[in-house]
Formats: structure tokens, C-alpha cells, sequence
């Protein structure tokens, strides 16, 4: 497992898209996933580059916040899209894709995709094994 895990990180470092972007949407994923370690994590990291807090806030309401680029917008959307459920259709309309093409080329939009599978790998293990935020990878579980 951590194999796959360091091979998605990895893939998130490749400079197709600003890490800034893969921490504003990783944020969001742990926001809809009601994840406490992803939410804790990725806020620290967007502090650790020098994300103001407004920035960080902003994301949970980030529809209706100015603090956010067009490209910002398209990822945060894509990410909303993919882990929420539709019920009426597909998550992931044709139109979105298309919207996140124009900010994003081939190589981008994988790196956008690989950010959100980075999530999706380790959602089961902070949802169900509830590691300790802000504790090192491999000492951040309790007994």
C-alpha cells in the first residue's frame, strides 16, 4: 500500500499544476468527506506555502468567495463532482470536463485527476482507522 500511495504522491509533484491547487482541492475533499486528518492536513500545508487564512476558509464556501482563480474554481468543482453523489446523472458532465480543459492541458488534467484518486486511495484509512492529525505518517494512529 505504500507503494501505491508514494507512486500517487509522486504524481502530484510532476509541476503540471500549482501545489496550491492540489491542497485547495484536497481541502475540499476532506471537507466533503468529513474527514478531520485531510481537513487538519491539507490546512496546514496551504499555511506552509503561504496561503492566507481567508484562502483557506474561503474553500468550504468557495462558490461564493472572490479569493479563487477561474482554474481554482473548475478544480474545486471537479472535485465536488467527482465525491459527491448525482442522482439524476452522471458526476462528471461532459460540460465540467470541458470547462477544466481550458485552464488545464492533457498533462494538468491527469495531475488534477491523480490529486483526487490521492484522496479517494486513502479515504477508507481516515475514515475508518481515524489517524491523528498533525502526527507523522506511520505514528499517526492511536492503539
Amino acid at each position: 500500500m505504500a507503494e501505491i500511495g508514494a507512486g500517487l504522491h509522486k504524481a502530484l509533484q510532476n509541476g503540471a499544476i500549482p501545489q496550491t491547487t492540489i491542497h485547495l482541492l484536497q481541502l475540499r475533499a476532506g471537507q466533503l468527506l468529513g474527514s478531520t486528518y485531510f481537513t487538519i492536513r491539507e490546512t496546514g500545508n496551504l499555511h506552509r506555502i503561504g496561503e492566507s487564512e481567508e484562502r483557506i476558509t474561503a474553500v468550504a464556501t468557495w462558490r461564493d468567495a472572490a479569493y479563487f482563480t477561474a482554474a481554482e474554481r473548475v478544480a474545486l468543482e471537479l472535485v465536488e463532482a467527482v465525491l459527491t453523489p448525482n442522482p439524476s446523472g452522471e458526476r462528471v458532465p461532459d460540460e465540467l470536463y470541458a470547462r477544466a480543459s481550458t485552464h488545464y492541458d492533457d498533462q494538468a488534467m491527469w495531475s488534477l485527476i491523480m490529486a483526487i484518486a490521492h484522496i479517494g486511495f486513502f479515504t477508507p484509512a481516515a475514515l475508518i482507522a481515524k489517524p491523528i492529525p498533525g502526527m507523522p505518517p506511520g505514528q499517526n494512529y492511536s492503539e
